[in-house]
């Protein structure tokens, strides 16, 4: 028999499988010793109060063997030899994905970057940070993986129309993630894992038959009885499929003007604008947690802020526990910046984007 429940526990009593395991047979009213085992459903921390909460769902086996539910595997096919094809343009979360479901589907993905892959990004990255130089195709939004690969790997979203959310955790535990993102209330990579990850989804693309080429940037559309079939490079390559998807991201600029030129309909939409700020990780943890230091059982602690200031919305952004600022430019002469934090989050200082809306009304 197997029991699903919630409950919680005082942070050092979570982090005992054994103070678990004794707390779930009490919750079952049976001996410790009918439950085999026990796996997490769901984790998530309550500090709303004085006393900071774990609250736990876990699915307990009683009396029966112990045979944990492994995370889902979604197969993939070869598709080298399909008649069906599809250039997609950009090779960030967007475009990864994208190709990944085209293989499932069984058309061939082409994939574009304008970019480098992440190992020979990462030598760009490194003259930014120690010398200013920006590289306009190769920087901290373009490159394989775009700006996700640098960018933490918050895996959360408050949307209840994002499709099936729990498909894209399970394909980044099957490219190497840690099972806990299957599980964790607010999920998270961490940006030192994620070139790994990267390459991993990369390598099975090709593996699947799927086409990748890196310093492709696009600079023309084919269009044929309004349907674009297909893309030119700045190299003076040509690429032809049945479709064309644009999973280029916000900083690509130059393919907005694209569409502008080619007369395809695009409209602006509200944004958010503003600066990121830092604080000691030691103080949100005293904040949030309501104690002198967090101790070694409670992550790094986070925040959300959120307030009306003259009919305009005033709100936090990509909170970054124990993470670092970094360089976040794609032209020369440009300030942008990002914040990000390792698996570990465990840097001296937090960090927090502040931002107010910006409405099409605006001047």
């Amino acid at each position: 028999m197997q029991e699903t429940f919630t409950f919680r526990l005082q942070p050092a009593e979570a982090a005992s499988n054994d103070i678990v395991h004794k707390y779930a047979a009490r919750h079952l009213g049976i001996q410790p010793t009918a439950i085999t085992g026990f796996q997490i459903r769901k984790h998530s921390i309550d500090a709303r109060g004085r006393q900071t909460w774990i609250q736990l769902t876990i699915t307990a086996f009683v009396n029966e063997p112990f045979h944990p539910t492994p995370p889902a595997t979604i197969p993939l096919r070869n598709v080298s030899a399909s008649p069906n094809k599809v250039v997609i343009v950009g090779a960030g979360p967007a475009g990864l994905f994208a190709a990944v479901k085209l293989i499932e589907l069984g058309i061939q993905p082409i994939i574009l970057e304008r970019g480098k892959d992440v190992r020979a990004r990462r030598r760009d990255l490194a003259q930014m940070n120690k010398e200013g130089i920006v590289n306009p195709e190769s920087n901290y939004c373009f490159g394989e993986g775009g700006a996700g690969t640098y960018s933490d790997g918050k895996l959360y979203t408050r949307s209840n129309k994002r499709g099936d959310v729990n498909r894209i955790l399970q394909l980044l535990v099957q490219f190497g993630a840690d099972e806990r993102i299957l599980y964790e209330a607010h999920p998270h990579v961490g940006t030192n894992k994620l070139p790994q990850i990267i390459t991993a989804i990369r390598e099975a693309i090709i593996d699947c038959g799927g086409l990748f080429l890196f310093e492709q940037k696009v600079t023309g559309f084919l269009i044929t009885d309004g349907i674009m079939k297909g893309v030119t490079t700045a190299k003076g390559d040509t690429f032809h499929g049945d479709a064309v998807i644009l999973a280029t991201g916000h900083s690509a600029r130059d393919i907005f003007q694209l569409l502008h030129d080619n007369k395809i309909l695009i409209e602006a939409k509200p944004f958010a604008l503003g600066v990121r700020i830092e604080h000691p990780q030691q103080l949100i943890d005293q904040l949030q947690y309501h104690c002198p230091a967090r101790g070694e059982f409670l992550p790094p602690a986070s925040y959300s802020l959120v307030q009306q200031v003259d009919k305009r919305g005033v709100f936090s952004f990509c909170m970054c526990p124990g993470g670092i600022i970094a360089p976040a430019a794609t032209q020369e002469g440009e300030l942008v910046v990002n914040g990000w934090s390792p698996s570990k989050r465990n840097n001296p200082y937090a960090n927090s984007g502040m931002v107010a809306s910006v409405e099409l009304s605006d001047p």
